[in-house]
C-alpha cells in the first residue's frame, strides 16, 4: 500500500486526484494540505510514503516545504505537480530532494505512474520536461553568481513586477541607485534592454 499526501491550494485538483486514488486499491490518500506550512505539519503527523506538491503555494512554497520534509523524513518521496516547466524550477525541486516532476496538464494516469515509480525508489519526470539542461553547464546561473546581494534583491523585486520607484521604497534606497543597479546587472548578465532584464528575472525567480 502506497500512502499518499497532497499539497495543493486548488481543491478541484485535490478532488480529481482523490477520484483517481479511489479506484486504486494499492494507493491510499492519507492527508491533504492547501499551503506549504500545513503540508509540513500534516506530513509530520501522517508520514505518507509519497507526497505530491505544487511549487507555488501560500505561506510556504513547495520548494521550501520539500527541503524541510526531506530533512526530517528522507525516505518520503516527493513529486512536484506544477504548471512551471522552467529549468530553474525543475532544478530547485531536485536540489530540495524531489524524486519526480509532473506538469499539471498531464493526464492523471501519468500522475499515477509517477506515484508508483517514486514509491519504488526511482525518479519520474514528465515527458514534456527537457532534461538536457541537467547535463550541461548553465551559463546564466554562473553569471547570476556575479551579482551582489543587493542586486539579487532588486532582481527578485523586478520578477514581482515592481517599478524602480516601488523597489526604491521597498529597499529604502534612491530611484537613481535602483536604476544604476539595473544598468550594472544588464552589463554583468550581457543583456541588451529592460525587457530582457525582466525576462531574465522571471526565468530566475526560483533562485531567490
Amino acid at each position: 500500500m502506497i500512502r499518499l499526501g497532497i499539497g495543493e491550494d486548488h481543491q478541484s485538483l485535490i478532488d480529481g486526484i482523490q477520484l483517481l486514488i479511489q479506484e486504486e486499491s494499492h494507493i491510499e490518500l492519507v492527508c491533504t494540505a492547501i499551503d506549504g506550512e500545513e503540508l509540513v505539519e500534516t506530513v509530520r503527523k501522517k508520514q505518507p510514503d509519497v507526497i505530491i506538491t505544487d511549487i507555488r503555494m501560500p505561506k510556504m512554497d513547495g520548494i521550501q516545504a520539500t527541503k524541510i520534509i526531506k530533512s526530517e523524513f528522507p525516505d518520503i518521496a516527493v513529486i512536484a505537480f506544477t504548471m512551471f516547466d522552467q529549468n530553474d524550477a525543475v532544478q530547485q525541486m531536485l536540489d530540495a530532494g524531489a524524486s519526480g516532476y509532473i506538469l499539471k496538464n498531464s493526464s492523471l494516469q501519468t500522475l499515477k505512474k509517477a506515484i508508483e515509480t517514486v514509491a519504488a525508489g526511482e525518479r519520474f519526470f514528465d515527458s514534456q520536461i527537457d532534461l538536457n539542461f541537467m547535463n550541461t553547464a548553465n551559463s546564466s546561473t554562473s553569471k547570476s553568481g556575479l551579482l551582489t546581494k543587493r542586486q539579487l534583491e532588486i532582481l527578485n523585486l523586478i520578477a514581482q513586477g515592481k517599478t524602480s520607484r516601488e523597489i526604491a521604497d521597498a529597499l529604502f534606497i534612491g530611484v537613481h541607485t535602483v536604476d544604476t543597479h539595473r544598468k550594472n546587472m544588464m552589463r554583468i548578465l550581457e543583456l541588451k534592454g529592460k525587457g530582457e532584464l525582466l525576462r531574465y528575472a522571471l526565468d530566475k525567480k526560483y533562485d531567490f
